[in-house]
């Protein structure tokens, strides 16, 4: 029976583990859980039956997320369990609950029978020295072949890139903790009473703001996967395509992304924080789940102290990567998602999103209050190899590039049409009323990585992606008033990083920062529009800690 039941385990990795370092890397795995239940069952059957179940379970919630995310699993799915995952599951899949509990119902008393029929005993020594040596091969044979950035997207190898991820995850938190930042000053918590504290520069008070004083409305708008794609040689455009990414001033402008070709959330904690979801490492994919609750800074905040309303629409279910946690957290006092939009799709035509926002901003006009609403679009959604919504462009004539590329113009060209008549209904119905609107692209689109350096060997691609090329981390930002003429756009450089972008719309209102940003601020001035990678980290390390002392970043 124990023989069985380990063939049909290694059945199940063979069957889903591709090539020697991935092969290798689950057998070891399977070869760590057994010990592990052997040391603390001590009785090989039941063991054996543990770590078949956990195997092909693990497995089949590793495909699960995948058709969601289009990710596998990784350590930090335990690490970090919270309420807002369940709930999410639960939203997009109610019969879960139900398959979860007979699943239980019919595995509980197998193994009971297993563990009562089980006459064998395994010796604790020598189980343990073969977990000792199966740790040290998985934590050498993950140092040696280091996961590549497109491996998790693939689908495939579950068990040993969720193995691989647990080492790489214990040695981030082990080294630097969950972000990183310079260490504290000497004579601050943790050190001997009475030390010598090392001089270091605290953030000043914060300065009072005239909430009474009359300010533009605020509308931030991501714009799902944009760039301007003729940055890509040899694509044809239609006239006029550029000028979408222009901004009032007839500049076109550059930001430069944290992600590409796939994580909107990266950009989203950059441009409403002002921090750098870099600063997390390898754990940054759940940078908004690790961060919710956690960080009383950024963009909303900065405006609330203004007197400003915040509204979020957000387009999908708001427990998704704690997205409703994390963005209260900052400062959004109103949280719309797409459940409280009324639909149970999150891909619908920009102007959807557009009529909800005039709809939400008519609401919040009750209070008088100047408003900053952060607004997503989605009509330019992976993939491209499918017409959406051809009924909303009946004239439209393709440049003559692949279909796909066509498609995705032809998408922009719904964005910029749906944009230019949002921007019209708020000049007719609010004259009296002045807007700013910085909207921008949260990333570049996953087909530019083989339009950018056509041919370009995929190995190759993995070094400038690992590298963060700005070729393919830049997208767009531009700013527009709606009866209003920004007063400052010093902080509009021709290029910046994600994480400027509450500084640029903080000046171009005319909002007074606080002392953080404008800490932050001379850091973009001195780095030249550059935050992560600026003195190779020093700058963010030295903000991080900055904001940590300043009680501003806890628990982190």
């Amino acid at each position: 029976m124990v023989a069985a039941l380990h063939l049909a385990a290694l059945a199940v990795l063979l069957s889903t583990e591709y090539g020697f370092v991935g092969i290798t890397l689950a057998l070891l795995a399977w070869v760590f859980v057994n010990c592990l239940l052997l040391l603390v069952l001590r009785r090989p059957g039941v063991a054996a039956a543990l770590a078949l179940v956990l195997v092909v379970l693990l497995i089949v919630l590793s495909r699960f997320k995948f058709d969601i995310l289009q990710l596998s699993l990784t350590f930090l799915d335990f690490l970090i369990v919270d309420r807002d995952t369940f709930s999410f599951l639960l939203s997009v899949f109610p019969q879960l609950r139900t398959q979860l509990i007979v699943a239980a119902v019919i595995a509980v008393p197998l193994l009971w029978a297993i563990w009562r029929a089980d006459p064998l005993r395994a010796a604790r020594g020598p189980v343990l020295a073969v977990l000792a040596a199966t740790t040290v091969s998985m934590s050498a044979l993950s140092v040696a072949a280091p996961e590549q950035p497109w491996e998790p997207f693939q689908g495939i190898n579950h068990i040993s890139n969720l193995a691989r991820s647990g080492v790489v995850a214990v040695s981030r938190l082990a080294s630097t903790g969950w972000i990183e930042a310079d260490p504290p000053a000497r004579g601050s918590l943790g050190l001997a009473p009475g030390a010598h504290a090392t001089a270091r520069p605290a953030l000043p008070p914060d300065e009072k703001c005239d909430t009474t004083a009359k300010r533009p409305h605020i509308i931030m708008l991501l714009d799902e996967s944009s760039f301007d794609i003729t940055a890509a040689p040899g694509v044809k455009v239609p006239p006029g395509y550029s000028d979408f990414f222009k901004s009032i001033d007839g500049k076109q402008r550059t930001m430069i992304a944290e992600a590409t070709g796939g994580p909107t959330w990266y950009t989203e904690f950059n441009v409403l924080t002002g921090m750098s979801a870099r600063s997390f490492g390898d754990l940054k994919f759940y940078v908004t789940r690790i961060t919710a609750n956690r960080i009383e800074r950024g963009l909303p905040q900065a405006l609330q102290r203004c007197g400003y309303k915040t509204v979020s629409l957000y387009p999908t279910y708001g427990d998704f990567l704690s997205a409703r946690a994390f963005q209260k957290g900052v400062g959004v006092n109103r949280f719309i998602d797409m459940a409280d939009m009324g639909v149970d799709e999150d891909m619908q035509p920009d102007k959807f999103y557009f009529d909800q926002a005039l709809k939400a901003f008519a609401d919040e006009q009750v209070s008088q209050s100047p408003v900053f609403m952060f607004v997503y679009l989605t009509a330019n959604h992976f993939p491209w190899t499918s017409v959406y919504r051809p009924d909303l462009t009946l004239d439209w004539k393709p440049p003559g590039n692949t279909p796909e590329i066509d498609e995705y113009i032809r998408r922009q060209s719904m964005t910029a049409k749906d944009y230019r008549d949002f921007t019209a209904r708020l000049a007719r119905d609010y004259p009296d009323q002045s807007f700013l609107v910085l909207r921008f692209g949260d990333h570049q689109p996953a087909i530019s990585q083989k339009l950018l350096e056509p041919g370009i060997d995929r190995k190759l691609l993995g070094q400038r992606l690992m590298s963060a090329d700005p070729r393919y981390f830049s997208t767009y930002y531009a700013l527009d008033g709606i009866n209003f003429q920004p007063p400052d756009l010093s902080s509009a450089l021709a290029t910046l990083d994600a994480a400027y972008i509450p500084l640029v719309i903080q000046d171009a209102a005319g909002i007074p920062l606080d002392p953080s940003f404008k800490e932050q601020k001379s850091i973009m001035l001195r780095c030249k529009g550059v935050f992560y990678a600026c003195k190779d980290g020093a700058e963010a390390r030295r903000f991080n800690r900055l904001l940590i002392d300043a009680g501003l970043v806890r628990g982190l």
